[in-house]
């Protein structure tokens, strides 16, 4: 299947903000993000991401990042 790519905002929450996360959406889920915009402050982070990958892997990926406590919006474009 052809890779796809979605733009999501990441919203983390203050105990996520010093982890590696992407990082390791990289290695676990084979999949490039490419930072648009970011906000990081102590308490919060704010990101717009492009995902690229495989559907499935993409789809895994987000439902990894929601499960750590992300909170993930997809927006269009």
């Amino acid at each position: 299947m052809a890779p796809v790519t979605r733009t999501v905002k990441l919203t983390y929450p203050s105990s996520l903000v010093t982890e590696p996360v992407l990082s390791r959406l990289c290695t676990e889920f084979d999949i490039v993000p490419n930072i648009r915009k970011a906000r990081v402050t102590e308490d919060s982070g704010e990101m717009t991401v492009k995902l690229r990958g495989e559907p499935a892997e993409v789809a895994r990926g987000i439902a990894f990042l929601s499960g750590l406590g992300i909170r993930v919006e997809e927006l269009r474009g």
